[in-house]
């Protein structure tokens, strides 16, 4: 990035980005049948009501201006209660998929702006606008990619257990209480890296499709 104020903007974004991420979850789950996040405020595009003052602002921030490599953060998680889903086992996967979808959707979303800035309104891809919008549509892919990790208890664990035989269910659940510790092997053994270089093209590429391809 060029300048701190797209840095700050990115990461504006980004907030509003994970704000949007837990609603999708919480509106997901309401419709299931749990009012738990609903009951909590939790159903709102409010940020504010999802955010952690560390996971959201502080150390994103702090690895956006030490040039990590990657930006990693999150926000509060959304409560859901197992027990109020009318379908339980498959209302827990459509919950997690949500948060993950959304970013996808928003990132389709700042790829259109950016078209619409550098092909109709002329801009340079450089200035400051297009370059917002560009980290914006590569945070909100990254932040999908991440989340469908299938580590407990990253969003991508809930769809796994949806698929796994029941037998299996109960000893993968058990990985959560070591899911911190798997989720940064995961990014500093840089495994995730190798995922995101295979995977990331073809997300875009389909933002691109959605987006009308070339201007």
């Amino acid at each position: 990035m060029n300048s701190s104020l797209e840095i700050i903007l990115v990461i504006g974004f980004l907030i509003l980005s994970l704000g949007i991420h837990e609603a999708a979850h919480a509106w997901v789950a309401d419709r299931c049948g749990d009012d738990t996040a609903r009951s909590l405020g939790r159903l709102t595009l409010n940020p504010i009501a999802h955010l952690d003052p560390f996971m959201s602002v502080i150390l994103p921030g702090m690895l956006a201006l030490m040039h990590a490599g990657f930006i990693f953060g999150g926000a509060r998680p959304v409560p859901v209660n197992y027990y109020k889903l009318r379908n339980p086992l498959r209302d827990m996967m459509l919950v997690a998929l949500a948060g993950p979808t959304s970013n996808f959707l928003l990132a389709v979303l700042f790829n259109l702006v950016w078209k619409i800035l550098v092909f109709e309104v002329h801009m340079d891809p450089g200035a400051l606008a297009p370059k917002v919008m560009e980290g914006a549509l590569i945070a909100n892919l990254v932040l999908a990619l991440f989340n469908m990790i299938p580590i407990p208890p990253l969003d991508g664990s809930r769809v796994m257990a949806w698929l796994l035989p029941s037998g299996l269910r109960e000893s993968y659940a058990g990985l959560e209480r070591f899911g911190l510790i798997l989720v940064f092997a995961f990014l500093f053994t840089g495994v995730f890296n190798q995922i995101l270089e295979s995977v990331f093209g073809p997300l875009l590429a389909v933002t691109n499709w959605l987006t009308g391809g070339s201007w």
